[in-house]
């Protein structure tokens, strides 16, 4: 049972004003400097926020909308709509119009709290379609000054409201906050809407507290611990880790002064706690390649000399396998030499903790940062577990499992292979939408949609999404997120999706990472005006060709696997953009779409074709669409036969 005194997050805030009233909660970079805040601060300012709501008529059960980046003002937003019985609903900030719209009308919300012009100018193209909504409330009035709508409102000119509101009712907002009960909505999260419209999650209290600090006192946390706020606020575990856990342990969260400096703020800040979905872990690898390939040759060997000593000792680690003498010897020369200065060049020399989540992550990139040093370990969850599900034990990471049951979680496997859980942070249900709750839970038992099993140790490990598992026309198992995760270890591939259900093979379509390619393009003097002319370059073909084969070569050391490897490839003439639906806002690929979408070009793969025609429509930030037109070639790849028995 929660203690009724700190049983919300408000109740639980108001505690570590009181037993930590100057202790730093969360600091913001603001034009290059730093900005601190104490937790006496984060609870002053956020009780302000929330008599300023209340002078402008809020009632317990009113949603606010919260949009914006990484921002103290909009955490305290969120602690604000709480303390008064209210539900916050974070939003994506680079939510188009549409689906802005969608969510701020399906969710009711009556005011929202935004970071800026930005948010504020879609929030005014979607109003008429949104009739709850009231108010806006803005933080950054630049590019306001002329605004004249009565609904806009500053956050400056809301505090000053709640000055004011204090003055005639100085116990309200002590009155609500003790209103508060575990079981109360804390908070809707919108799913990222993979398979159709986002569902927007409703979690308690109860769930966020029992969950977060059941992983907290089993990860070691401690108010000491900080952590970088980068990831979008909407998400879940920004949620968790910047907010609620924030709050629970007490620890410091930092906003970075943009997504442009999130690489340099962590340099700067050095977490000690650190979260990074696959992309982010894939994105800081692809970094340090194309900075590698820009030092001296010796330099350049050195490193890789070196990173392959560190990936030995650590495959050996993570298999149960005794390490040699000479690859000790050889990994405490390269200490001082190589890890060391790479980790404090990342930021990440401090880490003591560091999760991947989100989706599988490929394991050479898991292996890598884990040869670092760095305590990476896998965590499996979701919305609806409030994030907590499975998380690697430290000492007992492993490359192909995603760890054991958080303590009062449960897990089985489903007679057709899938994943359910049961546990303490089993959300509530789906906002107005009760046939996907009773679709998605079974007795108290959530559907993952995850395809997997548990090994005798007890270890979850995720095969695929159970939909998208499936067999070639031979019969060979056939798990597209398996091969393109080893595909998207090449600092040049960004994305891939690979098709094959029903094919007697597999082909691949290809994103180039436009960055490392570039660069790569730049040294060798290819000339090109656009990723679209980038990505139809010969030489660039021949760049990946060489990728498709090492995983070829991995798959066929896979004896379930060797008939899935890869035959045929073409690189899109597009990136792959949620703005265009091909992906979620969390870079979760919408598989039917991006099928239906280029129809004409997975025909192709499966034909005899070597190249296609083909135009796409794309989207622009402001709304506006246009039209990219190319010839995009296909390549064939000889399948690579594996003497001997697989590792």
């Amino acid at each position: 049972m929660l203690d009724p005194s700190l049983d919300t997050f408000p109740k639980l805030a108001t505690h570590n004003a009181k037993r930590w009233p100057a202790k730093v909660a969360i600091r913001e970079k603001d034009l290059g400097i730093w900005l601190s805040y104490t937790w006496q601060d984060y609870l002053d300012q956020a009780r302000l926020i929330a008599l300023g709501l209340a002078s402008l008529g809020f009632a317990r059960g009113d949603k606010t909308a919260v949009v914006g980046d990484n921002r103290p003002q909009l955490y305290w937003a969120m602690l604000a709509s709480q303390a008064l019985g209210g539900v916050p609903v974070p939003l994506y900030q680079d939510s188009i119009e549409k689906e802005m719209q969608f969510i701020v009308d399906h969710a009711e919300a009556r005011f929202a709290v935004v970071e800026d012009q930005e948010q504020v100018d879609k929030l005014l193209h979607i109003k008429e379609q949104c009739p709850r909504l009231e108010y806006i409330i803005y933080d950054d009035p630049r590019g306001l000054r002329h605004y004249a709508e009565p609904y806009l409102v500053s956050l400056e000119r809301l505090q000053e409201l709640g000055r004011k509101f204090a003055i005639e009712n100085p116990t309200y907002f002590e009155s609500e906050l003790a209103k508060g009960r575990a079981d109360d909505m804390a908070v809707i999260c919108y799913t990222s809407g993979t398979t159709g419209v986002p569902k927007g999650v409703m979690l308690s209290h109860r769930n966020l507290i029992v969950t977060g600090e059941t992983a907290a006192v089993q990860e070691g946390l401690e108010r000491d611990d900080e952590v970088l706020a980068y990831l979008p606020m909407a998400w879940v575990g920004d949620h968790v880790f910047s907010y609620a856990q924030c709050i629970l342990v007490g620890f410091a969260v930092n906003c970075p002064e943009s997504a442009a400096t999130v690489l340099h703020d962590l340099k700067e800040i050095g977490p000690t706690y650190f979260f990074a979905p696959p992309r982010i872990w894939e994105n800081i690898l692809t970094n340090v390649m194309i900075r590698l390939e820009d030092a001296a040759w010796i330099k350049r060997k050195l490193v890789h000399f070196f990173l392959d000593v560190a990936q030995q000792i650590e495959r050996r680690r993570l298999t149960g396998r005794p390490v040699s003498p000479r690859l000790r010897l050889l990994y405490a020369l390269g200490h001082p030499l190589v890890y060391e200065p790479l980790k404090d060049n990342l930021g990440m020399r401090r880490i003591r903790l560091a999760y991947t989540a989100g989706e599988a992550i490929g394991p050479e990139i898991f292996l890598f940062f884990r040869a670092l040093g760095i305590n990476v370990k896998q965590l499996y969850g979701m919305t609806e577990s409030s994030v907590f599900v499975a998380i690697q034990k430290d000492g007992d990471a492993r490359l192909d499992t995603v760890g054991t049951p958080i303590p009062g979680v449960e897990i089985r496997i489903s007679g057709n292979g899938e994943v359910l859980f049961r546990s303490p942070g089993t959300f509530l249900g789906y906002y107005k939408n009760p046939d996907a709750t009773r679709e998605m839970m079974e007795e108290g038992w959530v559907h993952t949609g995850d395809a997997g099993f548990l090994d005798h140790d007890g270890h979850l490990k995720i095969i695929d999404r159970a939909k998208d598992v499936s067999r070639l026309a031979d019969g060979t198992l056939f798990p597209p997120k398996y091969i393109e995760n080893k595909l998207k270890f090449s600092p040049y591939i960004k994305e891939a999706m690979c098709v094959g259900q029903g094919s007697t093979y597999v082909s691949a379509l290809i994103n180039i990472d436009l960055t490392a390619v570039g660069s790569w393009a730049e040294r060798r003097n290819v000339p090109y005006t656009s990723y679209t002319d980038l990505a139809q370059k010969p030489e660039v073909y021949d760049l990946v060709y060489p990728e498709i084969l090492r995983v070829n070569k991995s798959l066929g050391e896979d004896e379930l696997l060797r008939g899935a490897q890869i035959h045929r490839y073409l690189i899109l003439h597009k990136e792959l953009d949620a703005d265009d639906q091909e992906m979620t806002r969390t870079r979760k690929l919408r598989r039917r779409f991006i099928a239906e979408k280029y129809k004409l070009l997975v025909d192709a793969l499966y034909s005899d074709a070597d190249h296609v025609q083909v135009e796409a429509k794309v989207t622009y930030e402001d709304g506006r669409t246009g039209t990219i037109r190319a010839d995009v070639r296909i390549r064939d790849v000889e399948p690579v036969e594996v003497s001997g028995a697989p590792r």
